[in-house]
């Protein structure tokens, strides 16, 4: 099953010192508005999402139809077979199944 880009989105104290932890670890700035506070890192095929104040707890992403450069895919899952896959398979989405 093609899931699209993966993604880690972190809720993060302080943008500014997390940006800095994650480029000493060879990440750069890939997207984002700082002045939103939220930042999107790369680090090959890679990515964190940084987000100060937005949801609390952090979030796994697949962004289907993208890839890691945020590219349109010719062939991917639509995201509603994924949606039945995961139900058919009795995982709970958001508190539902």
């Amino acid at each position: 099953m093609e899931l699209g880009a993966f993604s880690i989105s972190l809720s993060v104290k302080d943008l500014d010192t997390s940006k800095l932890f994650y480029e000493k670890l060879g990440f750069s700035v890939f997207a984002g508005n700082h002045a939103q506070k939220y930042l999107i890192m790369k680090n090959g095929r890679a990515l964190v999402g940084l987000f100060e104040g937005m949801f609390s707890g952090n979030i796994l992403t697949f962004n289907p139809g993208w890839d890691e450069n945020a590219q349109n895919i010719e062939q991917f899952e639509d995201v509603r077979s994924i949606q039945q896959h995961l139900k058919h398979n009795e995982i709970t989405i958001n508190g539902n199944r």
